[in-house]
């Protein structure tokens, strides 16, 4: 029987990572800018206003938008106007919050180069996707996570979705064998 934890899953707005962590007998809340997409606890707002809130965990999500090698095209833009920077303040932010566990995910991005490399990097097809999308991990207080069902496939299916006003929705959305892993083997610590 695992302990019973309170876990903060910040600027999610699938719920499919609360979802798991709930699912294995946790408090676990997700919280976003956004609404959520599935029922559940979900705080609809900034994240600092229930970020020292007496978690235990910490699974963040922070936008990529202005952090991802993906975009690198704009990154001069991105510098010039400050929303990099900001980016970059927001990501050491999450990384310094006084939780005892915390695991940050983000693509490859300049999270690596301005703060500090990846602790894991993991792809969909380890966990039961066959799929590529090299998924970066900052963890503190956390295990990497041990691959659980590793596939065939290893098709870039989020690289090559069409353009669409959702297209950003699709390619942030965590897999729920990623979700499933995080939540059986971090949420047994």
């Amino acid at each position: 029987m695992t302990d019973r934890m309170r876990v903060l899953v910040a600027c999610e707005y699938s719920g499919i990572v609360r979802d798991a962590f709930i699912s294995r007998g946790h408090d676990a809340m997700s919280c976003d800018l956004l609404d959520s997409e599935r029922d559940g606890q979900h705080y609809k707002g900034d994240v600092m206003d229930v970020l020292n809130d007496g978690w235990d965990m910490m699974v963040c999500h922070p936008p990529c938008t202005h952090l991802a090698v993906s975009g690198a095209r704009h990154f001069e833009a991105k510098k010039s106007s400050g929303v990099q920077e900001a980016a970059l303040d927001f990501v050491r932010m999450l990384l310094n919050a006084q939780i005892s566990k915390i695991a940050l995910e983000n693509p490859v991005s300049i999270i690596s180069t301005r703060i500090r490399r990846p602790d894991q990097i993991i792809q969909p097809w380890q966990f039961g996707h066959g799929e590529t999308k090299a998924t970066c991990l900052w963890l503190k207080g956390l295990p990497k996570l041990a691959p659980t069902q590793i596939v065939d496939g290893r098709k870039p299916r989020v690289h090559y979705m069409p353009q669409g006003p959702y297209r950003w929705r699709e390619r942030s959305r965590t897999y729920l064998g990623i979700a499933d892993a995080m939540a059986n083997q971090w949420g047994a610590k």
